[in-house]
């Protein structure tokens, strides 16, 4: 079985989400969808961004 080498698992899990969402005002689900497009690391980052741009 091929196993998807490289790539980064930037999936959040439902207690990251909520605490994301809980930081930055976005919802739990959105809080998961930045994570998986712009990754874990500057998830937070563009949760602020999208909150302040909407």
């Amino acid at each position: 079985m091929a196993t998807k080498q490289g790539k980064k698992d930037n999936r959040l899990s439902d207690k990251e989400a909520m605490h994301l969402a809980e930081i930055t005002d976005v919802s739990p689900q959105q809080a998961k969808d930045l994570a998986e497009k712009h990754g874990k690391v500057k998830a937070e980052k563009e949760a602020k961004n999208f909150k302040a741009e909407g």
